[in-house]
Parts: C-alpha cells; sequence; structure tokens
C-alpha cells in the first residue's frame, strides 16, 4: 500500500476510503457522529414546521445528535440577545455578563414607561416604544455597515478598498461598537446606564455607533477610485 500523506492521526485513526482514481486515502472526520445523525431541532417555530410538513413522521427513527448547552426551546430564550452576551462577557463572567443585560433592558424599560407618563398627546403616546428587545434588534440594525474597508497590495502600495461586508460580519461590528460605546463611559456612570442610553440612541439613528457606521461608509465613498483593486 503506498504511503498517505497528511498528519499520522488521520492515518491511524480515520477510516480509508477509494476517491475517484480507485486510491486509498484518508479521510479526517471532524465529528464524532457518523454522517447519517441529523442535527437537532429545538426551536418552537421549527417544530411546529416540522409536524405541519410531515418531515416529523420520518425524523421518529433517525439517530439525531446531542443538542448543545446552550440549545434551549424557552420562549425567553434569544439567539441574538445570547451573542451579545458573550462579546460583552470578560474572562468568562458569563453570569455577570447576563445580569449587566439585564439591568440594560430594565433601564430601557424605566426610561420608555417615564417618557410615556410625559407624554401628553395620543400621537406622541403611539411613538414611544416600551419593548427592550425591539429597541435592542432596532439598534442593531442601524449600526450594521454595508461595506468596509480591505487593504490590498498592488504594485508595492497598500489601498484601502471598499468591499461589501458579510451579513455575519455586519451583525458583529454593529454589537462590537455597541459594546464599546458602553464602556466609554464615566466612573460615576455604571455600564447597565451607559448601554441602555446608547441603544436608545442607535435605535433613533443616532449616537456613537450610527456614526462609527457612516465614518466608516463615508471612507469607503471617498475610496470607491480603488474599488477595481478588489478583482485582480
Amino acid at each position: 500500500m503506498a504511503a498517505f500523506k497528511g498528519p499520522w492521526i488521520c492515518r491511524l485513526l480515520h477510516p480509508i476510503i477509494f476517491n475517484a482514481n480507485n486510491r486509498y486515502e484518508a479521510v479526517c472526520l471532524y465529528s464524532r457522529y457518523p454522517p447519517q445523525y441529523v442535527e437537532p431541532v429545538y426551536k418552537p417555530e421549527a417544530l411546529k414546521d416540522l409536524e405541519e410538513s410531515g418531515e416529523a413522521e420520518e425524523r421518529k427513527f433517525t439517530p439525531i445528535k446531542a443538542a448543545h448547552n446552550t440549545h434551549t426551546s424557552s420562549v425567553f430564550h434569544d439567539p441574538m440577545v445570547m451573542k451579545f452576551t458573550n462579546y460583552v462577557m470578560k474572562t468568562g463572567q458569563k453570569s455577570l455578563a447576563r445580569d449587566l443585560i439585564e439591568k440594560t433592558f430594565e433601564e430601557i424599560k424605566h426610561i420608555q414607561l417615564r417618557r410615556l407618563r410625559e407624554a401628553q398627546t395620543e400621537e406622541e403616546k403611539a411613538e414611544i416604544e416600551c419593548n427592550p428587545l425591539t429597541i435592542f434588534y432596532k439598534a442593531v440594525e442601524n449600526g450594521r455597515p454595508v461595506l468596509q474597508l480591505m487593504p490590498i497590495k498592488r504594485g508595492g502600495i497598500k489601498y484601502q478598498v471598499p468591499v461589501p461586508i458579510t451579513e455575519k460580519r455586519s451583525y458583529w461590528m454593529s454589537m462590537k461598537w455597541l459594546v464599546e460605546a458602553g464602556r466609554e463611559k464615566e466612573r460615576t456612570i455604571h455600564f447597565p446606564q451607559k448601554m441602555a442610553r446608547e441603544l436608545l440612541a442607535a435605535a433613533k439613528n443616532e449616537g456613537r455607533v450610527v456614526k462609527k457606521k457612516q465614518d466608516l461608509h463615508r471612507q469607503c465613498e471617498a475610496n470607491r477610485a480603488y474599488a477595481h483593486y478588489r478583482w485582480g
């Protein structure tokens, strides 16, 4: 048998199959589950869709992978809030980060209810949003950039080239800017109070996060002459 290429761990532990040229090769499997195992479905909406489509009957006797310890079917679980909590967390103190986010939402609720009581007309009351989750989602959406600058070297010179940004990275940049704005505070102001103000400002298309996004777009607009270096 010919010698295999690749790490010795693949040669010893992973199965050997035939490729298209009928030669032996080692396959590195990065999962503990065989390929016939399917991903778990734990969200109530997804479970309802499975039952309506009839796929639930087909999956009754299909082996399923174990759910992750962060997966839950609770109505209070929100993947975006959980991701934002992870960005706030430092040195693995998840409980502290979760408490800070909860206090931030409480602060948003208090501010909005105070504004609702002070509103004079019904039109002003109708414009005030009191749901912290809705304000959080709106703030993250308003802080998402569309373009970013990428250094590309051409002829010994590095150019800052504007390129489209992926959806996942745009959400990450928006939430990272929100966390940075919440941490840039005076010593007398606590993190939940500052973060609540930044979220409320970003939900109105104002504040530091929206300014950062606009500055980035302005730089991309100024460097639009280098856009053709993207392909090349």
